[in-house]
């Protein structure tokens, strides 16, 4: 392993309930050691769109584990992803509240893609089912497959039983985090938000988007994962 060049993995202890063992936790993103001073200048530019703005991460949000939620074995054998695990609510989540920051490595969107940026690093994010585009413009992308924090554990809503026709009730958000830049007071993110309620929600729904002890779900797949890859392979954005 000597010789290979990798990112900084910020640690915290405890870890979550039920994390792995064998993979690094993170309290807060982990930089590639490949990203250009141009990279990380736009990661820490904070875009203005007045008709989409940016949610911002919380000054006062603690690092580490998430209270409101939990790292859960899946046990039902007709869930897509029996026998692993998921992201369960501890507690109602309202909609469009923020849930957890969606932490991992932040490299280079493009170019690891069946060419690693360097010799000494032989890792290709193409074979990854967590990595997130963050700006696609700017080239930066976000991959939890080899660190990362209880997000990377969050599934996709299709297939899920007990689901009664609704579909996710989360999404990723790309997002500011005041507390990271230093001096330069801030930086991009990925997160992960509660859906807001739509126009039809009644009751409880419009106050509660995610129940105590239901798991937070959002809409991904296969094809969301093989089409970012696609579009790196021939230079897409």
């Amino acid at each position: 392993m000597g010789g290979k060049a990798k990112p900084q993995t910020p640690h915290s202890t405890p870890f979550p309930i039920n994390w792995p063992a064998q993979l690094p936790y993170l309290t807060a993103p982990s930089l590639s050691p490949h990203l250009t001073p141009a990279h990380l200048r736009a990661l820490r530019t904070r875009l203005t769109d007045s008709s989409d703005p940016l949610p911002e991460i919380p000054r006062d949000l603690k690092p580490g584990p998430c209270p409101a939620v939990r790292i859960t074995r899946i046990t039902d054998p007709n869930h897509p992803a029996y026998g692993q695990a998921g992201l369960f609510a501890t507690r109602d989540l309202a909609p469009g509240e923020l849930v957890l920051p969606y932490l991992g490595e932040v490299h280079i969107g493009t170019a690891p893609f069946g060419s690693p940026t360097s010799a000494s690093d032989d890792y290709d994010y193409a074979t990854s089912d967590y990595d997130l585009w963050l700006d696609r413009d700017a080239d930066l992308a976000v991959d939890a497959a080899r660190m990362g924090n209880e997000a990377r554990f969050i599934n996709d809503y299709r297939g899920v039983p007990g689901r009664d026709g609704r579909k996710a009730n989360a999404e990723f958000r790309v997002a500011w985090d005041p507390r990271r830049g230093g001096a330069e007071g801030g930086e991009r993110c990925m997160a992960v938000f509660v859906l807001h309620a739509g126009k039809r929600a009644v009751g409880r729904a419009r106050v509660v988007g995610i129940a105590k002890g239901e798991e937070v779900l959002v809409s991904y797949g296969r094809g969301f994962w093989q089409g970012r890859r696609e579009e790196c392979s021939t230079g897409g954005s």
